[in-house]
């Protein structure tokens, strides 16, 4: 079969390209176009584009590349409509994917076969903008979910039937702590790093994430030299986008390698994201930060229009709050600097944290997440071929 998918970010890269290697698995014959990162390129098939050409958030950023970002849409639609595939596979990335379904679903281009619209790890329509519940009734056939409280929301809330696949990022730690790795005096040597405990800095995948969060971890950092500040640089933004950002700084980066930093971590600063869950899953204490503009009246919006208490999906998952989410007014030096001390090394608010990780944990379960979602995504494409 033919499988068309669409990630948007970094972590959707990540995630695509593991249930493109188990749908391989599932269709040995399976033949791949997509939009992705360089992940997705590992596992074989056509990219279209890479996500990098896209990934722009935030109300100005999207305005200032709008041509850019229409012109992609443009051509994914037209690529869809000349591919012909037998289904197309979206990730995440709501805005983007949500265009590209309707499209699917309506354009007069298919005319012999509509191809199948399947949604992997869903956009967070329970946290705001829940009426889009109305698209993908309309556009979406069959949605495979990765948060356990997702089900519930999506079939108790909405009865709109869904799967529960398991999630992906606890099973890509497991692997990865499953395989043979290197210790900490090796993975130091090889990053140029010293025998200082390591603090994890996940600024973010997008380059309007790391100029908002990073800085002030940067800010964090120059206040305990005891330990060492050390990012979590992605593949898909250049070197000098961070050089800029720390120039003058003793800040060390490692690039492409998120999880194997994360193993050596003694604490994280974490931008919100699938970044804390991962910070979890590796039983590292963390404080999640997320810098917003006017934080007063950020902080208005999101009590009144947002229906979730938290911004971390460790503390979505554990619906409590697990770790101290920075972000508004609570976005200040001083006050990052108070929650940082709170988990590092011989503080009781460590250990209670790390309790809470391991319920959270739990919860997630230990299902092979992608191998389930791309069985349960071959079975649905092969009962539609026979209806």
């Amino acid at each position: 079969m033919k499988y068309y998918l669409i990630a948007g970010e970094a972590s959707g890269d990540l995630h695509a390209s593991k249930l493109m290697a188990a749908l391989r698995n599932e269709d040995p014959a399976a033949q791949f176009r997509y939009i992705g990162g360089d992940r997705m390129t590992a596992v074989g098939g056509e990219r279209m584009f890479h996500f990098k050409d896209i990934a722009y958030m935030g109300f100005v950023p999207v305005l200032a590349h709008l041509d850019v970002i229409l012109k992609a849409r443009r051509d994914c639609k037209r690529d869809i409509a000349a591919w012909k595939p037998d289904v197309v596979i979206l990730v995440d990335y709501a805005d983007f994917n949500l265009n590209i379904a309707k499209y699917v679903k309506t354009a007069a281009a298919f005319t012999e076969r509509r191809p199948r619209v399947y949604y992997y790890i869903s956009p967070k329509i329970w946290a705001w903008k829940e009426g889009r519940i109305k698209l993908f009734r309309r556009y979406v056939d069959e949605m495979f979910c990765i948060l356990p409280f997702e089900k519930d929301f999506f079939e108790g809330r909405h009865r709109y039937k869904v799967h529960y696949t398991g999630n992906p990022t606890a099973s890509e730690v497991r692997e990865f702590k499953a395989a043979e790795h290197e210790n900490k005096a090796a993975f130091c040597r090889k990053h140029a790093l010293d025998n200082r405990p390591i603090v994890a800095l996940l600024a973010g995948s997008r380059r309007q994430e790391i100029k908002d969060n990073l800085p002030m971890m940067a800010h964090v950092a120059e206040r305990y030299a005891g330990f060492q500040f050390v990012v979590a640089q992605v593949e898909s933004v250049e070197n000098e986008y961070y050089e800029r950002i720390l120039r003058g700084t003793e800040i060390k980066r490692v690039s492409s390698a998120t999880y194997a930093l994360l193993s050596h971590a003694d604490a994280a600063l974490v931008t919100s994201g699938t970044a804390t869950l991962e910070t979890c899953c590796f039983d590292v204490p963390q404080v999640v930060l997320y810098k917003t503009l006017l934080p007063r009246v950020s902080r208005f919006v999101w009590d009144r229009f947002f229906r979730v208490k938290y911004i971390s999906l460790v503390n979505l998952i554990a619906d409590k709050e697990v770790v101290a989410e920075m972000m508004a007014e609570k976005f200040e030096v001083s006050a990052v600097c108070r929650e940082f001390e709170r988990i590092l090394p011989g503080s009781p608010d460590r250990s209670i944290m790390l309790e809470e990780y391991k319920k959270v944990r739990e919860k997630l379960g230990d299902t092979p997440a992608h191998a389930t979602a791309a069985h349960a995504m071959r079975e649905c494409l092969l009962s539609a071929e026979n209806q």
